[in-house]
């Protein structure tokens, strides 16, 4: 039931919002819990573009960018399992995650971003030269990581 007077979801992460006299308020509070519950210190189990066999409760997983079955059109968003069914969150700028298959922490702000690792510098004739490709590497890892602010 829309109010023409107040906004459906909260601004940030769509969360559905109550209304006075609304009828089945536990949905939309429920609803608002499982989400919340789900994208607080949010770890996902890994990226996926089909859903796994057998999720557990509160588990999450970022959605691959060819998504499959009932994920089917929601490509980079969070899937969270929760009571049986999946919840979709899209990802807002600022959103960070710790992807447990991988132990690393990624981050949304256009698009979900995490550092590379930067390759090992090899022996050579200029010493310097390789420093310095190996330092900026290094730089340009840690501004995707959300460590170092962008130049």
């Amino acid at each position: 039931m829309a109010d023409p007077l107040f906004e459906s979801r909260t601004a940030r992460l769509g969360l559905p919002l109550l209304y006075a006299g609304q009828i089945q308020k536990e949905l939309f509070l429920n609803e608002s819990l499982a989400r919340i519950d789900g994208l607080l210190y949010c770890a996902i189990e890994g990226e996926a573009n089909a859903p796994p066999a057998n999720p557990g409760g509160g588990q999450a997983w970022l959605v691959g960018a060819a998504p499959t079955g009932p994920w089917t059109g929601q490509a980079g968003a969070i899937a969270i399992w929760q009571s049986g069914n999946w919840l979709f969150q899209a990802p807002r700028p600022g959103l960070r995650l710790l992807n447990r298959s991988t132990g690393q922490d990624i981050r949304f702000t256009t698009a979900w971003q995490s550092a590379s690792r930067p390759p090992t510098p090899t022996g050579g004739t200029t010493v310097d030269a390789q420093a310095r490709t190996a330092l900026a590497a290094l730089y340009d890892s840690l501004t995707i990581a959300g460590v170092l602010p962008a130049a």
